[in-house]
C-alpha cells in the first residue's frame, strides 16, 4: 500500500503556568486562614489516580503547610475502584505518581472500607473513606477538567472527587448505577453537596493545567464555594485544554493509551470518540478510524477505553490485565469500553487495514494524524493531505517533512 508522507508539527497552546508550586500552594492555603485546624489534629488529604502534573509536589507542599500549623496530615487514596479495587493496589498507583510517604513526608492510609454518611434527595446513599471520615479535617485536591462521559457545569474536579473518589469502590459503583436513572451531573453534585454538609471538609484545592499538561493555576476554595468556583474554573480549563490540529481525520494513530493519561485511557474530549450507555456528547472532531498502538506501563494492564478504538496491536492486547480492566469497567457502568477491537501483529498491517476501510479515498491522499497520547499533544504528525492548511495556520509550526512513514524490522513505527 502506498502510504502518505508525514509532517512533524508543533502546536502552540496557552502556556500560562505556575512557576513555583510550593509558593503557590502556601499562598492559597494561607489566603483561606484555616484557623479551624488546630495543633495535633488529623488532616486527611485526597490523592487520586490521575497523572496530574506536579501532584507529588503539590501534596508535599500541603503537608509542609499543615505541619507549620502543628497539625498531623495524612494521605488517603481517593480513586473509586482503581488499583484493582484493593488498598495495596491504590497505594501502588500513588507510588507510580511519585506520591510516597518518604517524598510527601506524611503517612498514607489506604483502605477500601467506607462509612455511609448521608443520602441524596433521591435516596442515593453517600459513602466516604473510613480513614478520611475519622479525621478532624479533610482537604480535597483534584484537577478540574472535562469529564469523559458527559458535559455539564460541573464535570471532573473537586465535586467528583468528593462523590466518587472518596466513596471508594462501593460508592463509585453505586453512583455510576444511579447515574443511569438520574444522570451523572445530578449524582455528582448531589453527593458532593452531602459530603460538604456531613464530612469535615476544610477546603478544596483545585488545579488547572494548560495545553502542554503543565500546572497553570492552583486555587484554594472554602467548602461553601467549591461548587460555584468549580463551575468558573472548568470554563477556564476548557479554554486552555489542548486539542487535535484538525477536526476531519481519516485515521488517528494514538501511540499509547492508559489510566495515567485519561480515566478511559483515550480521552473522548480529544478524539471525539465517545461510546457510553448514558449517551454521547457532541464534538467537533470526527475520526473515521482510530488505531491505538500500545498500553502504558503505568496502567498496570488496565485497558479501559480500548473499546473506543477500531483496531489495535497484539502487543497491546497481551498486556491487558482483564481483571483490573473489568473491575474498572463494571464499576463505571462502561462495559463497552472494555471491548477488545480487531488486533493484528504490527503497526503497518493495522494502518493498511484502517486505510482500506475509509471509502474510496486513496491511502496516500488520506488525512492522518498521529499523536503520542491524548494528554501530550504538543508535537504531532500529520499527513501531506493537510499541507495547504498547515501553511495557513499560525498556531502550527512545521518541524520536519514531509517524509515517508518509516517502519522498523518488525513493521512497527518508531517512537514519536
Amino acid at each position: 500500500m502506498n502510504l502518505p508522507r508525514m509532517y512533524r508539527v508543533r502546536q502552540k497552546f496557552d502556556a500560562t503556568r505556575v512557576e513555583d508550586i510550593r509558593e503557590a500552594v502556601n499562598y492559597e492555603l494561607s489566603r483561606l486562614s484555616l484557623t479551624a485546624i488546630k495543633p495535633r489534629q488529623q488532616v486527611a488529604i485526597t490523592a487520586g489516580s490521575r497523572g496530574i502534573a506536579n501532584i507529588a509536589d503539590i501534596i508535599r507542599a500541603m503537608v509542609e503547610f499543615l505541619k507549620s500549623l502543628k497539625a498531623k496530615p495524612f494521605i488517603f487514596p481517593a480513586m473509586g475502584s482503581h488499583g484493582g479495587a484493593t488498598a495495596a493496589g491504590q497505594v501502588a498507583i500513588l507510588e507510580q505518581l511519585g506520591v510516597t510517604e518518604s517524598y510527601v513526608q506524611a503517612p498514607i492510609r489506604s483502605a477500601m472500607e467506607v462509612e455511609e454518611i448521608s443520602q441524596t434527595e433521591d435516596g442515593v446513599p453517600v459513602f466516604i473513606d473510613r480513614h478520611a471520615y475519622s479525621a478532624d479535617h479533610i482537604i480535597v485536591v483534584n484537577r478540574i477538567k472535562c469529564h469523559t462521559k458527559f458535559k455539564a457545569e460541573v464535570e471532573s474536579g473537586l465535586m467528583k472527587m468528593m462523590a466518587i473518589g472518596m466513596g471508594k469502590q462501593k460508592g463509585a459503583e453505586f453512583y455510576h448505577k444511579a447515574a443511569i436513572q438520574y444522570g451523572f451531573p445530578k449524582i455528582i453534585v448531589d453527593a458532593g453537596r452531602e459530603v460538604i454538609k456531613k464530612a469535615p471538609i476544610s477546603c478544596g484545592l483545585g488545579i488547572i493545567e494548560n495545553g502542554y499538561g503543565a500546572t497553570a493555576k492552583i486555587i484554594a476554595v472554602k467548602p461553601g464555594e467549591i461548587e460555584s468556583k468549580e463551575k468558573k474554573l472548568l470554563l477556564q480549563a476548557k479554554k486552555m485544554m489542548a486539542k487535535l490540529p484538525f477536526n476531519e481525520i481519516d485515521l488517528l494513530i494514538v501511540d499509547e493509551m492508559g489510566k495515567d493519561i485519561s480515566g478511559v485511557g483515550i480521552d473522548p474530549n480529544i478524539t471525539g470518540r465517545n461510546r457510553d450507555l448514558l449517551g454521547v456528547f457532541p464534538h467537533p472532531t470526527q475520526v473515521k478510524r482510530l488505531f491505538v498502538r500500545d498500553l502504558t506501563d503505568k496502567s498496570k494492564g488496565n485497558a479501559i477505553g480500548i473499546g473506543l478504538a477500531d483496531i489495535t496491536t497484539k502487543r497491546l492486547v497481551d498486556k491487558i490485565d482483564h481483571h483490573a480492566t473489568y473491575i474498572n469497567s463494571i464499576t463505571g457502568i462502561s462495559l463497552e469500553k472494555a471491548a477488545i477491537p480487531m488486533f493484528v501483529e504490527n503497526d503497518q498491517r493495522s494502518i493498511e487495514i484502517a486505510l482500506g476501510s475509509i471509502g474510496l479515498i486513496s491511502p496516500n491522499e488520506s488525512k492522518i494524524v498521529r499523536i503520542k497520547n491524548t494528554l501530550d499533544l504538543d508535537t504531532v504528525e500529520v499527513s501531506e493531505a493537510f499541507a495547504e492548511a498547515l501553511h495557513q495556520r499560525s498556531d502550527l509550526e512545521i518541524l520536519d517533512g514531509p517524509r515517508p512513514m518509516i517502519f522498523n524490522a518488525g513493521n512497527n513505527l518508531p517512537s514519536l
